[in-house]
């Protein structure tokens, strides 16, 4: 198992290489409590899902994607499951012309390659060719598309506790009644406050949970018709169906055009 932390010196300072990488895995989950640093941090995920909270909001990360953290603000990470993964830290004077705010993008193969290049170095001056490395890893998170592909947790410690448990296991069948009682809530009142903490009814976002878990899945190579079985889809062309509708594309070509492994 890698290590995927750093010495929190080094990543509360300025001073050193303009990009800091860490990367690695494990087969527990991990956790990280609310913190905050001077350097901004892009965190991906090669295997599992990451749930990354910031002060308005949290999303649900799958594998291949990225949370960019300008510095100085407060998060939190949890992965589910096991994870692989790795996070970059921008010294603050490189972050001009990042993103202000946290956001979601999509990996590319060739951030995804040069990340993982600079997690092999040393902490210690950049050379040319590293030097080089580490400015097509801010031009990629520079000019990288926004992702839409984040699933908002609601802020109701009961509420989050059900959204919780489907992220966990997304193809649980209960209905809204009898996640209602597991929650110690009425029906009414998860109706209620899950539209207004998370933009999306109680049905659509148990949905849209099925539908990151499939982002993992397809990207760890799983046929699309194990995919829909596995998530308690009715049948292969109802997840096709759905899939594409969320991401205007269908499975098969959402995973075609992820970055080879």
């Amino acid at each position: 198992m890698s290590d995927l932390s750093l010495d929190p010196a080094a990543i509360n300072t300025s001073e050193g290489p303009v990009v800091i990488v860490a990367a690695g895995s494990q087969d527990s989950e991990r956790a990280s409590s609310g913190h905050r640093h001077a350097r901004g941090q892009l965190m991906g995920s090669l295997r599992g899902l990451l749930s990354v909270g910031v002060a308005d909001g949290q999303w649900i990360v799958p594998a291949i994607h990225a949370v960019w953290l300008p510095p100085h603000h407060f998060h939190a990470v949890r992965s589910h499951g096991p994870f692989a993964g790795w996070s970059a830290y921008v010294a603050e004077p490189a972050c001009a012309g990042l993103p202000l705010c946290p956001c979601t993008i999509r990996t590319s193969g060739l951030l995804r390659e040069a990340v993982l290049r600079a997690a092999t170095w040393a902490l210690e001056p950049l050379d040319a060719q590293r030097e080089r490395i580490a400015q097509v890893i801010l031009d990629e998170i520079r000019h990288a598309p926004p992702a839409p592909f984040g699933l908002p947790l609601p802020r109701d410690p009961r509420l989050q506790r059900a959204a919780r448990a489907l992220i966990d296991d997304p193809a649980d069948e209960r209905d809204l009644e009898q996640w209602a009682q597991w929650a110690a809530v009425s029906s009414r009142t998860l109706t209620r406050r899950f539209t207004a903490e998370t933009g999306f009814g109680f049905v659509a976002w148990r949905q849209r949970a099925r539908l990151m878990r499939a982002l993992e899945m397809l990207a760890a190579d799983k046929p699309v018709t194990t995919v829909a079985m596995d998530l308690g889809y009715a049948s292969a062309s109802a997840f096709i169906k759905l899939f594409t509708r969320a991401f205007g594309a269908t499975p098969a070509a959402y995973r075609r055009a992820l970055p080879a492994h």
